[in-house]
C-alpha cells in the first residue's frame, strides 16, 4: 500500500509542476499587458514568482520554470541571476529557442548588442518563426547603429502581423536616422502607420516624414507643379500637417503655397469647397503649431482681415453657427481665433458643439488658449504680458500633443537598477524637481509613468507653465505642478527638499536674480541625484549673428520682428551662416525662435553648476552616457569635469552633450 502511494506521488509531481508553470506563464503575460497599472503588474509578477517557486520545489530541474524565473529576475533588474537561470535551463534542455531568446534580451539589457545578435541567431536556427527572436535581432542591429537593417526587420515584423509597441517604437527610432533620397511608396506607408499609432513621440520623425514629402513633391525642382486637389487627398501630407512641425524650409514653402492656393480659390469663388476643407483644417493646425510663423503676402493678409471683419458682422447679426464655419477655417490658417475681435462670441459654444472635424482647430486656436490664459492669471509674471499686444505674447514651446508610451515603473526601481543606488532610506513618495521643463512633455512623462513620485516642474516662460498645467489637467495627473521660477525659489526658501533634480533648458541671462547652482545645492537632499546634459544648445553661427542684429538695432521680441528675422534667413538658404540654424527644430516655430534669440540659455549657469558637481567631497558621478546612449566609464568623465572646474579649456565638457548623473554624498 505504501509503495503504491509513492508511485502515485511520483506520477502527480511532474503534472502538478507543469500545471504551476502554465499558471505562472498566465500571470507573467498578465504582468506585461499594456494598460495594466504598475501595482497590478507587480502583483501579477509576484504571483508568477510564487507559482514558479512551488513548481521548482516539486521539480528543481524543470527547464521552462527555470527560464521563466530568469525572465522575472531580469524584469526585477537582477541580471546576473537571470543569466544563471537561463543557462541552467539550457543545461537541462539544450535546444530551447526561448532560452536563447531570453539570453539575447539579457545581452541587450547589459548593452552587449553583438552578443545579443549571436543568441538571437541561435534562437532562430531552432525556430525560424520566432517573432520574439526576430524582433530581438532588430533591436540588436539598432543598438549597433545599423538603423537601415533594423528598420527593415521591424517592417517585416509588421508585415507578418506582429503589433507590438516595441516594434513601432524601434521603427520610429530607426526612422530618425534614415536618409531619404527618392520618392518611395513603401516608406510613405511606413510613415503613415507610425503617425497613426498612438503613444509615440511623433515629432521625432518630423525630418523623416519631411524628407519623404520633399521627394514626393519634387521640391528641389523649381518647375515642379503642385496640384491643390492632389495635395488635399494626400494622407501622409494631411497627417504630417496635423501632427508634426517639419524642420525643412522647402516643406514650409509648400505649406505656404498650398494655403495661398486655397485662399486664392476662396477669393474667386467665395466658397471653401468640401474637398479642400480637410487640407485647410490641417494647415490651420500646422500654422498654430508654428506660432503663425508662416509668411503671408499682403493680398492674403488683406483678404483675411476682410474675412475677420465679416465674421464680426455675422456675430453682431446673430447668424447661425453653420454660416460661420468656412470663414473660421480661413481665419484660423493665418492667426489664432483667440486673438480676433470676435473671439468673445466664440465662448457661447462649448468645444463639442462644433463639427467633429473642426474641433482640433477650435481647441488649439481658441479653447486651449483661453484655458491657458486663466492659468497665467495665478502668477505675478502675468503683469509682464499686460503691456504686450495679444499677438506678441510668447508661445509655449516645444509644441507637442502626445506623451511617448512607457511601461509604468517607480523611481526607486530606476535608481536601483539603472544607477545601482540604495533606496531603502527614501520616502514612500519621492519628489522630483524638473528645472527648465519648457512645455512639460518630459515632466509629464515622469509624473504619469512613475507611480511613487510627485513632480515640481519649473520654467522661465509663463506660456510654457500655462500649457503644461493645462495638459496635466487634461491627463488627470494630480502628482505634478508647474511653476515659474519665483514660486520655485519660495518653495526652496521654505526648506523643502527633493531627491531627484532633472535639468532641462537653462535660465536665460534675463534671470539675473536666479542662481540655478545655489538652488540645486539648497534643494537636493542627501543621497539625491542630479541629472543634466553638458551641451549648450542654440549656439549656431546663425544664432550669434541674429543676436548681434537684435543688440545693434535694439529689437523687441514682437511677432513682426521675429518673422522678419526668420524671413531674412529663409531668403538666404545657401548662405553657410544659416545652414545649422535651418536644420534646427526651433527655427520652425515663432516660440522656438523667440526663446533662442531673445531669451538664450546662460552658459554661466551651466559652468557654475558643473563646478559645483565637480566637488568629489560633496558629489559622486554615478553614470555618464554619450549622445548615442552608450554608457561611459565614470572616472575619465569625472577627471574632465574637475579639470574644467580648474580652468582647463582643453578638457571642456561643454558642447559634448553627455548625459551625466551625480549623487549627493551627504
Amino acid at each position: 500500500m505504501h509503495a503504491h502511494h509513492r508511485q502515485q506521488t511520483s506520477r502527480t509531481t511532474p503534472a502538478e509542476a507543469a500545471r504551476l508553470v502554465v499558471e505562472a506563464n498566465e500571470a507573467y503575460n498578465e504582468s506585461n499587458r499594456r494598460g495594466l497599472g504598475y501595482v497590478q503588474r507587480l502583483r501579477a509578477r509576484q504571483a508568477c514568482r510564487e507559482h514558479l517557486n512551488r513548481a521548482l520545489a516539486l521539480d528543481p530541474d524543470h527547464p521552462a520554470a527555470l527560464g521563466l524565473l530568469g525572465r522575472v529576475e531580469m524584469d526585477d533588474g537582477h541580471l546576473e541571476q537571470a543569466r544563471t537561470l537561463f543557462t541552467a535551463s539550457l543545461e537541462r534542455q539544450p535546444e530551447q529557442p526561448q532560452q536563447y531568446c531570453n539570453l539575447g534580451y539579457w545581452a541587450l539589457r547589459t548593452e552587449r548588442p553583438a552578443l545579443a545578435e549571436q543568441y538571437f541567431l541561435q534562437a532562430l536556427a531552432l525556430d525560424r518563426q520566432s517573432a520574439a527572436a526576430f524582433c530581438g535581432m532588430a533591436h540588436a542591429k539598432r543598438q549597433q547603429g545599423q538603423f537601415d537593417v533594423a528598420y527593415l526587420h521591424y517592417r517585416k515584423l509588421l508585415e507578418t502581423g506582429a503589433d507590438w509597441d516595441s516594434i513601432y517604437a524601434g521603427m520610429l527610432t530607426c526612422a530618425r536616422h534614415l536618409e531619404v533620397h527618392q520618392a518611395d511608396t513603401a516608406l510613405a506607408l511606413d510613415a503613415i502607420a507610425l503617425l497613426q499609432r498612438d503613444g509615440l513621440p511623433h515629432q521625432d520623425i518630423a525630418r523623416f516624414v519631411g524628407a519623404i514629402l520633399h521627394q514626393q513633391y519634387d521640391l528641389d525642382n523649381p518647375d515642379a507643379a503642385v496640384l491643390l486637389d492632389a495635395a488635399a487627398g494626400d494622407e501622409l501630407l494631411l497627417l504630417a500637417l496635423r501632427k508634426l512641425l517639419i524642420p525643412n524650409p522647402a516643406i514650409e514653402e509648400l505649406v505656404v503655397l498650398l494655403r495661398r492656393a486655397i485662399v486664392a480659390e476662396v477669393a474667386q469663388t467665395v466658397t471653401l469647397r468640401d474637398e479642400l476643407q480637410p487640407l485647410a483644417l490641417a494647415i490651420a493646425q500646422y500654422a498654430d503649431r508654428s506660432g503663425y510663423a508662416l509668411i503671408a503676402q499682403d493680398d492674403e493678409e488683406r483678404l483675411v482681415a476682410a474675412i475677420n471683419q465679416s465674421l464680426e458682422a455675422q456675430f453682431a447679426l446673430g447668424e447661425e453657427q453653420d454660416a460661420l464655419i468656412g470663414s473660421l477655417m480661413i481665419s484660423a490658417m493665418y492667426g489664432a481665433l483667440f486673438h480676433q475681435g470676435f473671439a468673445v462670441h466664440l465662448g457661447q459654444w462649448s468645444l463639442t458643439d462644433w463639427p467633429l472635424a473642426l474641433q482640433p482647430v477650435m481647441a488649439a486656436s481658441y479653447y486651449h488658449r483661453a484655458e491657458e490664459e486663466a492659468v497665467k492669471q495665478n502668477f505675478a509674471e502675468k503683469a509682464e504680458e499686460l503691456c504686450l499686444d495679444t499677438v506678441d505674447q510668447p508661445q509655449a514651446w516645444p509644441v507637442w500633443s502626445d506623451l511617448a508610451y512607457h511601461n509604468e515603473s517607480s523611481l526607486k526601481t530606476i535608481l536601483a537598477q539603472e544607477l545601482g543606488l540604495a533606496t531603502d532610506r527614501l520616502p514612500a513618495t519621492v519628489r522630483i524637481l524638473v528645472c527648465g521643463a519648457q512645455s512639460g512633455q518630459r515632466a509629464l512623462e515622469l509624473a504619469r509613468y512613475l507611480d511613487d513620485v510627485e513632480v515640481v516642474a519649473v520654467d522661465e516662460s509663463l506660456a510654457n507653465v500655462a500649457k503644461a498645467t493645462r495638459m496635466a489637467e487634461q491627463l488627470k495627473l494630480e502628482n505634478i505642478v508647474f511653476w515659474p521660477w519665483s514660486v520655485a525659489q519660495r518653495f526652496v526658501a521654505d526648506g523643502h527638499q527633493v531627491h531627484w533634480v532633472e535639468v532641462g533648458r537653462l535660465p536665460s541671462p534675463a534671470m539675473t536674480e536666479l542662481s540655478l547652482t545655489a538652488l540645486i545645492n539648497d534643494v537636493t537632499a542627501a543621497g539625491g541625484v542630479v541629472h543634466l546634459h553638458t551641451a549648450l544648445a542654440e549656439q549656431t553661427a546663425g544664432d550669434r549673428q541674429i543676436r548681434r542684429l537684435i543688440a545693434e538695432h535694439r529689437l523687441e521680441a514682437t511677432r513682426a520682428n521675429v518673422r522678419r528675422l526668420r524671413r531674412m534667413v529663409l531668403t538666404n538658404p545657401a548662405d553657410d551662416t544659416w545652414a545649422e540654424l535651418l536644420a534646427d527644430d526651433d527655427f520652425y516655430s515663432l516660440g522656438g525662435c523667440r526663446d533662442r534669440w531673445f531669451r538664450p540659455q546662460d552658459a554661466n549657469q551651466l559652468r557654475e553648476l558643473l563646478a559645483l558637481l565637480s566637488n568629489e567631497v560633496e558629489w559622486k558621478l554615478v553614470k555618464a552616457r554619450d549622445t548615442d546612449g552608450h554608457r561611459l566609464a565614470t572616472l575619465p568623465v569625472q577627471r574632465q569635469i574637475q579639470a574644467e572646474a580648474l580652468g582647463s579649456e582643453v578638457q571642456s565638457l561643454m558642447g559634448q552633450n553627455l548625459s551625466v548623473y551625480f549623487q549627493r554624498r551627504r
